[in-house]
């Protein structure tokens, strides 16, 4: 039987991408100027948040300065300073900020993970690697008995957690656009598990300076995702 413990243990030591395993220890060696004093993880990151959530939230990797330094998911970089604000303002975080693993924040009905585990070269996984990672992702859905809405961060997240809803059973999905704010709700033969699916612009640097993005449309997208939480 998978347990928590076992899938955290076996991300935290996967191996198996040479090329993501090789760029996220070259960036915890050679670092940033800011973060000199820092003991980068530099390892897979696992998922953070709370394990009986009924909302997930499925990024694309960890940042090379963020999470591949401070071990926990969107903590340390500006993604992660839009995405916890956003999770606090909706009452799904103990605190607006993430700064490092200690930090005292804590998640409420939330988990936050993503489809690829390792810091990637240029944020851009290749098809192997993703497919890699997918059965991490598939472990901790399978974990989670009481998810039942997924907020997908970005396209290549939004994609991937389509490609899994249909390997775990949903084959009523409806067809699929990504778009920000777009939502899919759907009925199978699942009996657990998640029924809807929202997509959002990731919260990452060049969305939020360039206006992609913006904190009141990601509070729209929260609000949306809340709603269909108390619609069960």
């Amino acid at each position: 039987m998978d347990t928590w413990k076992a899938l955290t243990e076996q991300v935290i030591g996967c191996r198996a991408c040479p090329r993501l395993v090789g760029w996220r220890e070259q960036v915890a060696r050679e670092k940033r100027r800011a973060y000199r004093d820092w003991d980068y993880w530099g390892r897979p990151v696992p998922g953070f948040g709370d394990p009986r959530a009924r909302l997930v939230i499925v990024g694309l990797a960890p940042g090379a300065h963020g999470a591949n330094r401070t071990g926990r998911m969107f903590t340390g970089d500006s993604s992660g300073d839009t995405l916890y604000a956003a999770l606090y303002r909706a009452g799904f975080a103990s605190q607006p900020t993430a700064q490092h693993r200690d930090d005292g924040l804590k998640l409420e009905d939330a988990f936050i993970t993503a489809v690829v585990r390792c810091a990637p070269p240029g944020n851009r996984p290749s098809a192997e690697e993703l497919a890699a990672c997918r059965p991490f992702l598939a472990r901790e859905w399978a974990l989670m008995a009481d998810m039942r809405v997924i907020l997908a961060l970005g396209q290549i997240a939004f994609d991937g957690c389509i490609r899994l809803l249909r390997e775990v059973g949903h084959s009523d999905l409806p067809r699929t656009k990504f778009g920000h704010g777009a939502q899919y709700s759907f009925s199978s033969a699942v009996p657990a598990g998640p029924r809807h699916l929202v997509a959002s612009y990731h919260p990452s640097r060049q969305n939020t300076q360039t206006g992609r993005l913006t904190p009141a449309m990601l509070d729209e997208v929260f609000a949306l995702a809340g709603s269909l939480l108390a619609d069960g």
